[in-house]
């Protein structure tokens, strides 16, 4: 089943004060560009999701955001035991020094003390290491949510190729019925501009205009672009039917089918197949549109 190049994921979760939310989202590309939004500080992890992308996606230009987010509310204080005797003692020998010259010194605060840097330290967060696991565990399921809106959409695109290949082949058809009218008529033409031909006289090179003849007959022969086209919508058939990313071969595989169009209707000679023609171009693009969203 095809995949499409067009899909979005998000997924959030909170765990030990810390909140996240990953989202993804891809578009069409020629390759696989990549795009990532990472808060800084987590080694590692930027590494980590590129490579799960490239593991997983060939095509594509997929752009993925990390938002992380510390719940103060969970953070708690402590005072460093240590630290605030050495302050203390310090100010004690500040006070008296001051009292020794006859200085009033204002009695400091609570506030003051623990505004000194030092007094006050949070608990360490250092250790990124659970933290990375748990993101790209949630990462993970984001890859699975995501490559299963590509098959989704790759599924929709399936049925609308498959929809095009039986219209397509269905006009090939109908060519080739046009062709056979064609050669009804334009034998008659051709006799009827023979016996005016002949009606010069004697001195025509019967061997020249039968040479002209066969050769007008071949170069308006669409035998040759009509059993192109059939071989070409059995090879789309494939393709649809395989697993493997097959953008790059089914855009390859739209250009010739628009290169034997062109060939068909440069030869009809005749309203009804050159209009059969048009038709078949614009199937033709229609797929070649759709063709541009698959992987």
């Amino acid at each position: 089943m095809i995949r499409s190049m067009t899909a979005f994921a998000t997924r959030g979760q909170t765990q030990d004060g810390q909140r996240w939310t990953w989202d993804i989202r891809s578009v069409n590309a020629r390759g696989l560009d990549l795009r990532l939004r990472l808060p800084d500080g987590i080694d590692g992890l930027e590494a980590a999701v590129r490579d799960a992308i490239t593991k997983r996606f060939a095509r594509g230009n997929i752009a993925v955001n990390l938002k992380l987010v510390t719940d103060d509310a969970k953070l708690t204080l402590d005072v460093d035991q240590e630290f605030l005797a050495v302050v203390l003692d310090a100010m004690a020998k500040i006070e008296e020094q001051a009292g020794a010259a006859g200085l009033a010194l204002s009695t400091p605060t609570a506030a003051d003390i623990l505004a000194i840097k030092g007094v006050l330290t949070a608990p360490e967060r250092d250790d990124r290491t659970a933290l990375r696991a748990a993101l790209l565990a949630d990462f993970a399921h984001l890859l699975d949510d995501f490559a299963q809106m590509r098959a989704s959409e790759g599924a929709a695109l399936n049925a609308v190729l498959t929809r095009e290949l039986d219209a397509l082949e269905t006009l090939v058809a109908q060519a080739g019925q046009d062709a056979a009218a064609r050669r009804t008529d334009q034998s008659e033409n051709l006799k009827a501009a023979l016996e005016r031909v002949l009606t010069v006289g004697p001195s025509v090179d019967g061997a020249r205009v039968e040479q002209e003849l066969a050769l007008l007959a071949v170069k308006s022969d669409v035998t040759e672009e009509l059993d192109r086209l059939t071989a070409h919508i059995a090879a789309g058939r494939s393709l649809l039917a395989q697993t493997d990313p097959i953008g790059r071969k089914f855009d390859f595989l739209t250009q010739e089918f628009n290169r034997e169009a062109n060939t068909l209707c440069s030869k009809a000679q005749s309203s009804r197949l050159t209009a059969t023609g048009l038709a078949i171009k614009a199937v033709v693009e229609k797929i070649r549109e759709q063709v541009q969203n698959v992987e």
